[in-house]
């Protein structure tokens, strides 16, 4: 008796798969020159979905048996309309979502992080609303710098930190301060805010 073995034909998905694969590159070059005036962070968001985009018509193509007129300039081009349109794979568009660079194109306005801020500029940004009555907010900008300018570099630091929503414990793994230190921390220069401020603590 002759054994035989069954030799695995490759599957077509994985093929066709592969073909997309070598596409990339180029989709991605294309992806990154038209989202080029983009901040680094929407650009690399826009070029993940054009890909995501790109490849959905792939696949769209390939089920209709129609990959001979597959090549990546117009799937790129394709994908980055639908991008700009807001047409995103696999989920709709929220139009409340203000993370969307799509939706802050749409309403014209921008999120911009307090992270790299120097100190003058956070503070301003801490009273930059509609709640703060104007004369708080003026005499917030002009005490809290020089509070700020009173105190040491790491408490200084330590406040900033604070400020952009970490909790304790974050600051606590950040500053190698137990969470406990943080909290007396905190206690201590509000105490020395009220202080500098006039005020009972």
């Amino acid at each position: 008796m002759i054994a035989t073995t069954d030799v695995p034909r490759p599957d077509t998905k994985c093929l066709e798969n592969d073909l997309f694969e070598r596409f990339i590159p180029a989709i991605k070059r294309h992806a990154r020159m038209a989202f080029r005036n983009f901040r680094p962070q929407d650009r690399v968001e826009a070029v993940a979905e054009v890909v995501a985009n790109a490849f959905a018509a792939f696949r769209r193509l390939a089920e209709r048996g129609k990959l001979d007129v597959a090549y990546p300039s117009p799937l790129a081009r394709f994908a980055v309309a639908q991008v700009r349109a807001g047409r995103r794979v696999g989920n709709k568009l929220a139009s409340h979502d203000v993370f969307s660079f799509v939706v802050q194109r749409e309403q014209e306005f921008t999120i911009e992080s307090l992270e790299p801020m120097v100190p003058h500029d956070w503070c301003e940004a801490l009273v930059d609303n509609t709640v703060t009555p104007v004369a708080d907010a003026a005499a917030f900008r002009l005490d809290f710098p020089a509070w700020l300018g009173s105190l040491r570099p790491r408490d200084r630091e330590v406040i900033k930190f604070l400020s952009l929503g970490n909790s304790p414990r974050e600051t606590a793994r950040q500053f190698h301060l137990s969470q406990a230190r943080i909290s007396q921390l905190r206690g201590v220069l509000r105490s020395d805010w009220h202080k500098f401020q006039g005020e009972v603590a």
